[in-house]
């Protein structure tokens, strides 16, 4: 029986790349910087404390994908762990640091076009695209339209949201437009039509995504995004490994957590709220998981919203909630199944602004027929991609190196 399980880390990156000047992002380290923070008892809350702990995510080579990356040893990590996988670093060649990209070169199929963005960090949106979302059926207005985070955009415009009914336009640097509304007051309902309007008046342009983000609350520092949250999101130019599993193996492709409203291809969408309930249920898939089968999972709504809200202790935490779970994941990995790890961008939470970062992303390998040790550093993401490819003997992807026939010390 061949299986394939990917979880995306989503915003861990390991370093700064080659080209992260042209992002404004040298010396950027999302894993690194962290681990400093932690050890420097910068990171400390009610929840957690002291340096980081994610022992199980150091035995599959994190750390050490790290120091190959940017020659950097995360503070406190072990630099010669007990290895129970392989691991390789990535350097994304899609033009952009967004979401879409990083998911669709893991995929196979890099962005290597330029996204259209909305730069401006106030009146953002174009006069002539506002004109045409003020015109939409009940939109009285619009709030926002300017960079920002989702908390800081809530209990600045929230409450006038409720008074007025105007949708909460926000963006970015990234190729992506948000609309906040009020799930009692505006309607969950309502909010997906808008989205869905906003996306089709967007399908001309190279705007990757319209986000649905519903919230919650009367008044502002009560203001909190749900688990409803949509993204309306272009499809790939060319089929993703997801795509051709389907197609020419009748597989299923069985999608956990947000990946779902990103990814083309799934066969299976199984939403989630948090982490553990996700952890849970792409346990739970991983488990009943048929031959021929691909389960990919992710931790957008966690490590990328504690990214963005430049968040360390959060983040930090979070990942020890994932690393206090990774034992079961890896006890649901049976026989010949193949698990990969890896992340879509960077998103330092000690980064200036609220960006993505443009840095390396690990990859780990874990089954009974990974070899251990490094497995050679990778020209792309979607060497992921190439790498289900060759295990699931299906057409060849245009990019990516096979890992599982890479090996270099």
């Amino acid at each position: 029986m061949q299986r394939v399980f990917i979880i995306i880390l989503d915003s861990l990156g390991i370093g700064a790349t080659k080209d992260a000047s042209k992002f404004g992002d040298e010396g950027a380290n999302t894993l690194a910087h962290i681990a400093q923070a932690c050890a420097e008892g910068k990171a400390d809350n009610k929840v957690r404390h002291g340096e980081l702990k994610v022992p199980n995510l150091q035995k599959l080579g994190l750390g050490l994908a790290c120091e190959k990356a940017c020659g950097m040893l995360p503070q406190h990590f072990n630099p010669n762990p007990t290895l129970i996988g392989g691991y390789s670093y990535a350097t994304e060649i899609s033009t952009g640091k967004d979401t879409t990209s990083g998911y669709w070169e893991l995929a196979g199929v890099p962005a290597l076009f330029q996204w259209e963005t909305f730069p401006n960090p106030e009146n953002s949106v174009p006069e002539s695209l506002l004109a045409d979302i003020e015109a939409l059926p009940a939109v009285p207005g619009i709030l926002g339209n300017c960079h920002g985070t989702g908390e800081n955009i809530l209990n600045q415009f929230g409450e006038e949201h409720i008074a007025t009914g105007k949708p909460i336009l926000y963006t970015v640097g990234d190729s992506v437009l948000q609309i906040a509304c009020h799930e009692s007051y505006y309607g969950l309902d309502k909010l997906y039509a808008l989205c869905q309007a906003v996306r089709q008046k967007l399908d001309d342009s190279n705007i990757s995504r319209v986000i649905a983000r519903p919230f919650v609350g009367e008044q502002a520092g009560q203001f909190i995004h749900t688990e409803n949250r949509r993204d309306y999101v272009l499809s790939p130019p060319t089929k993703t490994v997801l795509q051709k599993l389907v197609e020419e193996k009748n597989g299923d492709v069985i999608g956990v957590g947000k990946v779902t409203d990103i990814l083309a291809g799934l066969t299976q969408k199984v939403k989630s709220t948090d982490c553990d309930e996700l952890l849970e249920k792409t346990i739970n898939e991983m488990k009943k998981a048929g031959d021929n089968t691909i389960v990919v999972a992710d931790l957008e709504n966690g490590l990328n919203c504690f990214g963005h809200e430049r968040d360390v202790a959060g983040y930090a935490h979070l990942l020890e909630q994932f690393d206090a779970r990774l034992p079961d994941i890896l006890k649901a990995v049976t026989n010949d199944d193949l698990l990969i790890l890896s992340a879509g961008h960077g998103c330092d939470p000690t980064w200036h602004g609220s960006d993505h970062t443009r840095e390396f992303v690990p990859i780990m390998l874990y089954g009974n027929g990974v070899p251990k040790g490094f497995l050679g550093a990778s020209s792309t993401f979607a060497s992921v991609a190439q790498t289900v490819a060759h295990y699931f003997d299906l057409s060849q992807m245009d990019y990516g190196e096979n890992l599982l026939k890479s090996s270099s010390n």
